[in-house]
C-alpha cells in the first residue's frame, strides 16, 4: 500500500511541475507579438519626437499631438503608394487655433526642418476667428478636415493656385469638385488682423498671404501631404492607423538610429 501511495505521489508531483512549467505555444506567440507591437509603437513615438524637436516645432506653436497625427497619416499614405518615393514634405494646418496665429506649418521630414510657418484662412461658414464647423458639402463655404494630396498648379480667378484632392471620404473627398485649392488672398495679412481682430475668410479654401503664396505653392506642389486638423470629435481616417505606421517604420533601415539621435 505504501509502495502504491509513493508511486501515486511521484506521478502527481511530476504532473504538477509539468503544468506549472508548461506554457501554450499560442500564449508565447501572443506575448511576443504584443512585445513587438509595443516596441514598434515606442519607435514611432521616438521617430516623430526626434523630428518635432529637431525642427523646433513646439517653439513655432505646433502641438505634438497634431504633428503626430499628420506624420502617422504621411506614413500610411507612403505605405499606400500615394506619395513619390523620395517625398518628404508635410504640411499641417491646425484650425483649433485662432486665425490670428500662424497655423500652417510646412515641414521637411527627411531634413527635419521647418520650411515655413504662416497664416492660413478658413471658410466663412466655419466660424469667425475660430473655425468650429466643418463640412464637405457644396456651397457650405466651410473648411474640410483631413488628409489631402496636392496636385498641379493652374491659373484661376485668384491667380496662381494649387489643386487639392481630399482623401477622407465624407470629410474632404469633394474638394476637387468644390474647387478647394490653395491660393493667395489679400485678406490673409497682419493688416487684416489689426483691422478686424481676425483674418478674412474664404469659401472653404486654405488661402494664404500673397507674400508667401508662391513659396507655399512651389514647395508643396505635386503629390505632397496636407493635413487639416480641427475640433471635430466625429472625424476619423483610415490613415491615422498607428499600428500600421509603427510596423512599417520598424522595418525601415536606419529608422532606429534616427529615432535615437
Amino acid at each position: 500500500m505504501k509502495r502504491h501511495f509513493g508511486g501515486l505521489f511521484c506521478i502527481l508531483l511530476i504532473l504538477s511541475l509539468t503544468i506549472i512549467s508548461w506554457r501554450p505555444a499560442n500564449a508565447t506567440k501572443q506575448t511576443t507579438n504584443l512585445n513587438n507591437a509595443f516596441s514598434a509603437k515606442v519607435l514611432l513615438e521616438k521617430y516623430i519626437n526626434n523630428i518635432y524637436e529637431s525642427a523646433r516645432l513646439q517653439e513655432s506653436g505646433l502641438s505634438f499631438d497634431v504633428f503626430k497625427k499628420a506624420v502617422t497619416g504621411f506614413i500610411n499614405l507612403k505605405i499606400a503608394n500615394k506619395l513619390p518615393e523620395n517625398g518628404s514634405i508635410l504640411t499641417v494646418v491646425d484650425f483649433t487655433r485662432s486665425s490670428c496665429e500662424k497655423r500652417m506649418w510646412i515641414v521637411d521630414l527627411i531634413n527635419k526642418e521647418l520650411v515655413l510657418n504662416t497664416w492660413v484662412a478658413h471658410g466663412q461658414g466655419s466660424g469667425s476667428d475660430l473655425a468650429t464647423h466643418f463640412s464637405d458639402n457644396y456651397d457650405s463655404h466651410q473648411s474640410s478636415l483631413g488628409f489631402y494630396l496636392t496636385d498641379d498648379i493652374y491659373f484661376g480667378k485668384h491667380g496662381r493656385s494649387l489643386r487639392l484632392d481630399g482623401l477622407d471620404t465624407g470629410y474632404n473627398s469633394n474638394a476637387r469638385a468644390r474647387a478647394i485649392v490653395i491660393h493667395a488672398a489679400d485678406y490673409v495679412s497682419q493688416r487684416e488682423i489689426s483691422h478686424q481682430g481676425r483674418l478674412g475668410r474664404s469659401f472653404g479654401c486654405p488661402a494664404v498671404s500673397p507674400k508667401v503664396a508662391e513659396t507655399v505653392i512651389q514647395t508643396i506642389k505635386n503629390k505632397t501631404v496636407l493635413f487639416i486638423n480641427g475640433n471635430d470629435n466625429n472625424y476619423t481616417s483610415k490613415y491615422l492607423d498607428e499600428d500600421v505606421a509603427a510596423n512599417y517604420l520598424s522595418q525601415v533601415p536606419n529608422v532606429t538610429f534616427m529615432a535615437n539621435l
